[in-house]
């Protein structure tokens, strides 16, 4: 079995982390720069000793600092994968492939076979005997996964996989790790700032932020009903946190109310921390408050506007409290005949049916 699990406190970093992964299952680590994410990997790798705290893979305990235990690296069961595919510059691509499964004492007629084996799994047997400097950014990244994968670890961690490849190269990897990790159900932590990597290589999200998970769940729980700032942010979705006021309606820290519709079975009584959201795509423009109801109109300052596709995207300076600015989507001729412009007043209009409510996530200990 390799379920994950990591208890660990870095106090000089400011980072707790608590993370469970289930057998064969795969997480996309999001999160800001700086947040902790790779921090997260080095911890399961074992390149980083945490203060207080532990890291279980399956059975076998890898950190437990109140026991002292401590396994180095190397004898983890664990393969990392950065964004430079670091290969031996002196070996063939056979070579670096055949290197660790030499590494546990396989002999060497055999690890040439597993090397070839790998080799054809990632779709690189014909670059076998190429050394480095003769393989492209793509064909390089295939042979450091078949490197990795050679050395049969319980657990694949993946440090911004796709990130130094270029428009092309990178699609291809993305397929071959889904192919690899489903069909061999790997467990695997992938740290990424890519969506699409997200969407099609993981079953579970985790969002990094200040050192602390502050959201975790299914890919499609996280990306359609998000409640931390940077996850409605990816999702591309407005957030405002607040109190319930009453039945259906937030109260945000600086008076602003919002009504909308509570997600069933939600635990949404007066008082309760909780989360408005609603699509920029619902947010109509208005110059003034509307008196038509029910919809919430919520005075915004314009911060800056940016053409997605067919539309504009209007983007408000940041809330009171210090939280993203919301965003409206309106047509080029909405912009035009309403003389949009940033530093203006307006207010954004969205109908209370189009906002969701929903419990805000606890907040993490310590």
């Amino acid at each position: 079995m390799s379920a994950l699990s990591v208890r660990a406190r870095i106090e000089r970093r400011g980072v707790d982390l608590d993370l469970d992964l289930a057998d064969g299952e795969v997480l996309a680590v999001l999160g800001p720069n700086g947040a902790g994410k790779s921090t997260l990997l080095s911890l399961i790798a074992g390149l980083v000793r945490p203060d207080h705290g532990t890291v279980m893979l399956g059975d076998a305990t890898l950190t437990d600092t109140a026991a002292g235990v401590f396994v180095p690296p190397h004898a983890r069961g664990v393969a990392l994968l950065s964004q430079r595919p670091l290969l031996f510059p002196h070996l063939s691509a056979a070579a670096n492939v055949a290197f660790a499964p030499r590494s546990r004492g396989t002999g060497r007629a055999a690890s040439r076979v597993l090397a070839r084996q790998w080799l054809q799994a990632v779709d690189a047997e014909d670059l076998a005997r190429r050394r480095p400097a003769r393989l492209s950014g793509g064909q390089a990244q295939r042979v450091a996964i078949a490197r990795a994968l050679a050395a049969e670890p319980r657990l694949l961690l993946l440090d911004e996989p796709m990130s130094a490849l270029d428009v092309t190269a990178a699609p291809v990897v993305r397929r071959l790790l889904r192919t690899v990790l489903r069909e061999q159900s790997r467990t695997a932590v992938i740290v990424t700032h890519d969506l699409l990597d997200a969407l099609a290589l993981a079953d579970r999200v985790a969002i990094v932020d200040a050192g602390r998970i502050v959201e975790s769940g299914t890919v499609r729980s996280v990306l359609t009903s998000p409640r931390s700032a940077f996850g409605a942010r990816i999702a591309g979705v407005d957030l405002l946190a607040g109190t319930m006021a009453a039945t259906g309606s937030l109260e945000t820290p600086w008076g602003t109310t919002v009504s909308g519709i509570e997600e069933p079975g939600g635990d949404l009584h007066p008082g309760a921390a909780a989360v408005a959201l609603f699509r920029p795509a619902a947010v109509a423009v208005h110059l003034e408050p509307p008196h038509a109801s029910p919809r919430n109109a919520l005075p915004v300052t314009i911060a800056e506007m940016e053409v997605h596709g067919t539309t504009v995207r209007v983007r408000g300076a940041e809330n009171p409290d210090g939280s993203a600015g919301l965003a409206a989507d309106v047509t080029a001729a909405a912009v035009a005949d309403l003389d949009l412009a940033p530093g203006r007043q307006v207010y954004f209009v969205v109908k209370t049916q189009e906002v969701e409510l929903h419990p805000a996530l606890p907040a993490p200990a310590g």
